[in-house]
């Protein structure tokens, strides 16, 4: 769809990345990953003239999950996530908001997602891909139409996410990403929760985890 836009923001204490994904033609924007500074967050969709639909989390730790609550409650949109990532979202521990954020917070999904499960938002195509080892339930939202894949913290540019957080595997992750997301089109642009963009090519070419 060549009338999307995508807006990054950089919020929270560990610099997590926050993506709006707006379908031009009509307004609908899709929340991914809002970790932090939800009134950044809000002023970005201000901005933009959006109208949010939905919040979807790759994962549930504190700096992707944190301003999901406020922002559904503000513009009335339901939070979606993987359905083993339950867990996660309601632990303290093993989200990390106690050990790393000062304070245990729990978070909360309406929507658990399947593996391969197919959803439409905002005018966009959406599949789940299923990528445990970052966390126990961490999945990516692989956009078919756009090719554009929004990978939390499973795959980093040039790099993969930790694995040495409650729940982690590197076994799993490695796993995950070489059978989920290096089977994607290499032309696919690939969103990670941190720093920046890459692609499916470049990750199969020189990614050294893979």
């Amino acid at each position: 769809m060549s009338d999307r836009q995508i807006v990054h923001l950089v919020v929270g204490s560990v610099q997590t990345n926050c993506y709006l994904v707006m379908n031009q033609k009509t307004k609908e924007t899709i929340i991914v990953d809002p970790g932090a500074e939800a009134d950044r967050i809000v002023s970005a969709l201000t901005k933009m003239q959006a109208k949010p639909v939905a919040i979807l989390l790759t994962h549930g730790h504190f700096d992707h999950a944190g301003a999901a609550a406020s922002l559904a409650e503000k513009y009335g949109l339901l939070v979606y996530a993987h359905e083993k990532e339950a867990e996660t979202l309601a632990d303290s521990r093993i989200n990390l908001s106690g050990p790393m954020a000062g304070g245990a917070v729990t978070y909360h999904a309406d929507i658990f997602l399947k593996d391969e499960q197919e959803i439409d938002l905002a005018g966009f195509h959406i599949r789940v891909l299923f990528t445990p080892g970052h966390t126990p339930g961490g999945c990516c939202y692989y956009f078919p139409r756009e090719d554009i894949v929004f990978s939390g913290d499973s795959l980093f540019c040039g790099s993969i996410g930790r694995t040495d957080f409650p729940g982690g595997s590197a076994r799993l992750l490695v796993e995950s990403v070489r059978n989920k997301l290096m089977t994607l089109p290499e032309n696919t642009i690939v969103y990670p929760g941190h720093d920046v963009e890459t692609s499916i090519e470049q990750e199969r070419m020189y990614n050294p985890f893979l």
